[in-house]
């Protein structure tokens, strides 16, 4: 894939390498010779990545990163830090001030492609989410909140057969996070799946499994398709290295492992792993807000309506009987005109919370609009109906509804319409004919039951 990468260095021939190099890899390139020229081109969201040098005059690399990954409009950029530097003292310097990773010159061309085409496919899915929490916030429906945390606290996941070596990194994290050791590379990814760890650190040297196997399959599992890998390398396993890169791991450390250097690393896993996490519970909220009635937590008649229709084409498939009932909460207007619309909205949410109750789990019970709702019952025949809604009509009119902490003592009934499914029927003649029956039930003097014929 290609992405359009930000080159920040003050001496322009390595400008022009860099330019050079992803240019022929197809990569669209854009140049800034200071860091306030580069603070201004990712502000304008002009790039997709940036590489960034450190030892510039003016504004040095680490204080241009740490710029970036505190502004809410640029955080989620992902740095690469290109520097002389080659001290882990400095890398570790660079990865706290936010950078993804950390490359010394002379650049190894290998390297620097896997990283950036690694990176640009994790700002990709960032983007996505980033985009549809935006349109969630701009109508209204769900907050965006774009903050990064410290990147401390939450559980970490070592896999590593070398007890030696897993002790090592265990003991690195241990303080700053809960660390569990997993020595069976087969039991790793059925522990991960079950557990919520924030990262997962996987040796590359497992004596009975392939490490990038392994990575591969936590990236191919839902539960852990988001958890951020960190591979632990042998120096002589450059390769395998960047065949993780293209696997989706998301960063790696070569032994002998520093510590300050392996909880930096973590912390920033754990920091955008957080911040995708908000950015999807956004999304997810969305959804739901979008599907769901607010006062009382049933789904809406949008997602009614759609689901219906497919519960209808089950039943026909299987030839199995579906029923839809329509409730109707009797004289609602008089309680809103004698107690207000809060204790209104009290009567609808008390009577959403018994129906409920009193259904199977399998029944879906929305709320139709105003103080009609709809429940949808599969496999089930209109005699059985029937009882059931005698059964619901009594929950609701078998003892009042106590608002305002017991306060005041409202009596509701309600009246219900029965309709049974008929074949290549639809979801409007299905709720008109239990509409009908609901009519009926009205009309006869509320609080009771009526079946359409069949």
């Amino acid at each position: 894939m290609t992405a359009r990468v930000l080159v920040v260095d003050d001496i322009v021939p390595n400008l022009k390498l860099l330019e050079a190099r992803l240019t022929a890899d197809y990569f669209v390139v854009i140049t800034a010779t200071s860091g306030f020229e580069a603070l201004k081109i990712c502000k304008r969201g002009e790039c997709d990545i940036v590489l960034l040098d450190v030892m510039m005059p003016g504004m040095d690399g680490f204080e241009v990163c740490r710029l970036l990954k505190n502004d809410p409009d640029t955080l989620h950029l992902p740095v690469i830090m290109v520097t002389a530097l080659d001290l882990t003292a400095d890398r570790v310097r660079g990865l706290e001030a936010g950078a993804d990773d950390f490359l010394t010159k002379p650049i190894d061309e290998i390297a620097l492609l896997a990283r950036v085409r690694s990176l640009s496919r994790l700002k990709l899915v960032v983007d996505e989410l980033r985009a549809r929490a935006g349109a969630s916030a701009q109508l209204g429906v769900a907050a965006l909140r774009p903050a990064l945390d410290d990147g401390r606290g939450g559980r970490v996941l070592v896999v590593d057969d070398r007890a030696h070596s897993a002790e090592r990194a265990a003991g690195a994290l241990r303080g700053a996070y809960e660390v569990d050791i997993e020595t069976d590379a087969k039991e790793a990814l059925f522990r991960a799946a079950e557990a919520d760890y924030q990262v997962a650190l996987i040796s590359l040297n497992l004596a009975d499994f392939d490490g990038l196997r392994l990575c591969g399959q936590f990236r191919s599992v839902e539960r852990t398709r988001h958890t951020p890998l960190l591979m632990l390398a042998d120096t002589e396993d450059r390769k395998r290295v960047l065949r993780g890169l293209d696997l989706g791991v998301n960063d790696y450390l070569l032994r002998p492992i520093d510590r300050n250097e392996m909880l930096a690393r973590v912390r920033t896993q754990i920091r955008g792993k957080r911040y995708a996490d908000n950015l999807r519970f956004n999304v997810q909220a969305a959804i739901e807000l979008a599907v769901v009635d607010p006062l009382t937590g049933l789904y809406n008649r949008r997602y009614l309506q759609s689901r219906v229709a497919a519960l209808l084409d089950q039943a026909a498939q299987r030839d199995r009987p579906l029923v839809s009932m329509i409730l109707d909460i009797d004289h609602f207007k008089a309680v809103n005109d004698a107690h207000g619309h809060d204790a209104g909205d009290a009567v609808l949410k008390i009577f959403a919370a018994r129906v409920k109750r009193a259904l199977r789990g399998v029944d879906l019970m929305c709320r139709f609009g105003g103080e009609e709702f709809v429940v949808i019952m599969p496999d089930t025949r209109l005699p059985v109906a029937k009882i059931v809604g005698e059964r619901l009509r009594a929950a609701v009119a078998g003892s009042p509804f106590l608002i305002e902490k017991g306060a005041c003592a409202i009596a509701v009934t309600v009246s219900i319409g029965i309709a049974e499914s008929l074949p290549d029927d639809t979801p409007d003649a299905l709720f008109r004919r239990s509409d009908r029956a609901l009519y009926q039930s009205k009309t006869a003097g509320r609080n009771r039951v009526t079946a359409a014929a069949a």
